[in-house]
């Protein structure tokens, strides 16, 4: 048996830029490692295998994914220790907020033959303001994107019925929270389901509602979801529940998904780029098209919005062909790191890691 693996990110592609939220996820930890020093290769092997290692001691963890590489981490959380390990390289610069957080800086500088990489300083520059530029265009696009994306949804917020919306809210409200009150504050987690990577837009649905009742909100652009969302979430927050706010990854004013373990719910947009349907007996769908939409908006409208979904699609494949060069050119960067990258005082750092960590876990048996 082994400990539960929560996946999310922290951080993402947006349209609003790069978004960070990995302040949220490093509240009230008393240790973090903050791996320090350029791009170099094993920061995510490192946070994976300490994370697989404690996960078979049976501890619960957080694996914090990177949105522009699909197959690296950005951060590990071990909630019953209070301990965390987070790459705190280039976008990523982050500080403990709480004063009693103990931080070691572990500088991955000194695995790297420093003289070699002077020998491809140009180079490396040149990679750096190329990989910069990539990822700007993508931003760029995201917010084009986005624009158009306003279009859609002014279609439906032109047909919608806001009182009907907001007896549906109402109605919510009482069905998942009731009467019910904890007498502390809430711990708020604010996180990213899914997000958009050089493989496209990804996300880990699945797993961060596992053994939850679900609820999968239907609806269109503008329809009214992510108000229905924030107005549980502040539900949650007002009754002194720990409430998981998850933004969307494509626009972090908006939110996704609301999950309340201390009751066993998950809420969440269940349309595209996440779009699941119901698959167990205690599914749930809330559909807003059909309680607040004026019927027959999509036929109404049907020429003009087949026109708005080209442009967006297109737009977003743009972008994401952006993200995707960017990473091309970072695995370029990697591998002249790698180069010149002593992997065996890599693997002495992780024992080093382990053993603090494991460390903490003594203390607290």
């Amino acid at each position: 048996m082994s400990g539960i693996v929560e996946n999310f990110y922290a951080s993402g592609n947006t349209a609003r830029g790069f978004a960070n939220l990995f302040d949220s996820s490093i509240q009230g930890l008393e240790r973090l490692f903050i791996l320090k020093g350029g791009p170099v290769t094993g920061k995510s092997s490192l946070i994976r295998t300490i994370g697989s290692r404690l996960a078979e001691e049976c501890y619960d963890i957080w694996l914090i994914h990177s949105p522009s590489d699909n197959d690296a981490l950005d951060g590990l959380i071990i909630p019953a220790l209070k301990a965390g390990v987070i790459d705190g390289t280039a976008l990523r610069e982050i500080e403990p907020l709480e004063p009693g957080t103990v931080v070691r800086y572990v500088n991955l500088e000194e695995t790297v033959d420093a003289a070699r990489l002077t020998a491809r300083q140009t180079e490396i520059e040149l990679l750096h303001e190329t990989i910069q530029q990539a990822h700007e265009r993508a931003y760029a696009g995201f917010a084009e994107a986005l624009r158009i994306h306003d279009e859609w949804e002014t279609v439906y917020i032109a047909n919608m019925n806001f009182q009907a919306a907001d007896e549906l809210t109402n109605e919510y409200i009482q069905l998942l929270y009731g009467d019910r009150r904890l007498e502390k504050r809430s711990r708020v987690d604010h996180r990213f389901l899914g997000a958009a990577t050089p493989k496209g837009a990804v996300d880990f649905v699945p797993n961060l509602t596992e053994n939850l009742k679900r609820y999968f909100i239907k609806g269109r652009a503008g329809s009214g979801k992510s108000t229905l969302l924030k107005k549980l979430a502040a539900a949650g927050m007002e009754r002194g529940f720990d409430v998981e706010i998850y933004h969307c990854g494509f626009d972090p004013n908006s939110l996704d998904m609301v999950i309340v373990r201390e009751l066993g719910f998950a809420i969440f947009d269940s349309t595209a780029p996440h779009e699941y349907d119901p698959d167990r007996a205690s599914d749930e769908i809330v559909d807003m098209y059909k309680r607040c939409i004026q019927p027959g908006t999509d036929e109404a409208h049907a020429d003009a919005l087949s026109g708005i979904k080209a442009r967006y699609a297109a737009q977003m494949k743009a972008s994401i062909q952006h993200l995707a060069q960017a990473k091309s050119l970072q695995d370029e960067l990697e591998q002249i790191y790698a180069q010149s990258t002593d992997f065996r005082r890599i693997d002495q750092i992780k024992d080093e890691i382990l053993r603090e960590i494991s460390g903490l876990a003594a203390v607290r048996d």
